[in-house]
């Protein structure tokens, strides 16, 4: 009888595991097949096709303008993540080693700001920046996406900071060292994976960020998740081009996943053990 149960209970375990696969994976193997596609074979749900690179040629060429969308979205992302991570490492230590009045309530002002719809600032910063002469700026994209990414890594990098132990700073507290050295010698080496998985969450909020760069950008600093809605044309969705666009829009996030993968697993699990 627990033979059968445990035959059974691997059977389920394996159908739901094949059913989550499958949810996850199809359409990313449909939209790859679909980059691939020629305009006839787009709409057909046949798995047999004459491939074709022309999907991407075309959406780098006239007039098209790809190529520009995807500097200014690899420039708002990087610089984004170049001044979240540092600043917020800063804050999280500073919330999470020392203790004052309004440490709090600036905790929850800083998770209060996460329940806040983007829609409902984006008009107030739209007159902010036409103001400051600042619309259609990368620079505008990059201070909405840390309006929001900053309270998030500094919630998330506090959590990893909060699971160090004290007593090396201490001792290196003790050995002169001032503050500056133990964070950087000490505290971010040992929170280093957890730093590197707030930047890949970083990262992809920055990335697939939409609805700031569609109200704030007019023509110079359209991101690629906005140059999307170009594809969107009279004969309807260019669907072998916008399945393209889309491959080279998780590309680098993939890469960039891949490359720190290690640390990422590491990340998710500092604090877990102790």
């Amino acid at each position: 009888m627990n033979i059968i149960k445990k035959l059974l209970s691997k059977l389920v375990s394996a159908f739901g595991l094949l059913v989550t696969t499958i949810f996850v994976f199809l359409p990313i193997i449909w939209l790859s097949l679909t980059a691939f596609k020629k305009a006839k074979d787009a709409y057909s749900t046949s798995l047999f096709f004459k491939p074709t690179f022309q999907n991407y040629i075309d959406i780098f060429s006239e007039p098209n303008t790809f190529s520009q969308l995807l500097t200014n979205s690899v420039i708002v992302a990087l610089l984004t993540i170049l001044i979240a991570i540092p600043v917020a490492t800063l804050a999280a230590y500073a919330l999470s080693r020392f203790h004052y009045r309004v440490k709090n309530l600036l905790l929850i002002w800083l998770l209060s700001t996460q329940f806040i719809p983007p829609v409902v600032i984006v008009i107030p910063y739209f007159v902010l920046f036409r103001t400051l002469h600042l619309m259609d700026t990368r620079i505008a994209l990059v201070l909405m996406n840390l309006s929001f990414v900053l309270p998030f890594a500094t919630w998330m990098i506090k959590g990893f900071v909060d699971g160090l132990s004290i007593t090396l700073e201490e001792a290196a507290f003790v050995e002169g060292c001032s503050f500056m050295q133990v964070i950087t010698k000490i505290t971010i080496p040992l929170a280093m994976p957890g730093i590197i998985t707030t930047a890949i969450f970083t990262l992809i909020q920055s990335w697939n960020e939409y609805l700031f760069a569609l109200i704030l950008t007019r023509k110079d600093a359209i991101t690629m998740t906005v140059g999307l809605n170009s594809l969107v044309t009279d004969r309807g969705v260019i669907w072998e081009q916008m399945s393209a666009a889309g491959i080279i829009i998780m590309i680098p996030i993939f890469i960039f996943s891949f490359l720190v993968r290690k640390h990422f697993t590491q990340g998710l699990t500092l604090g877990a053990v102790k």
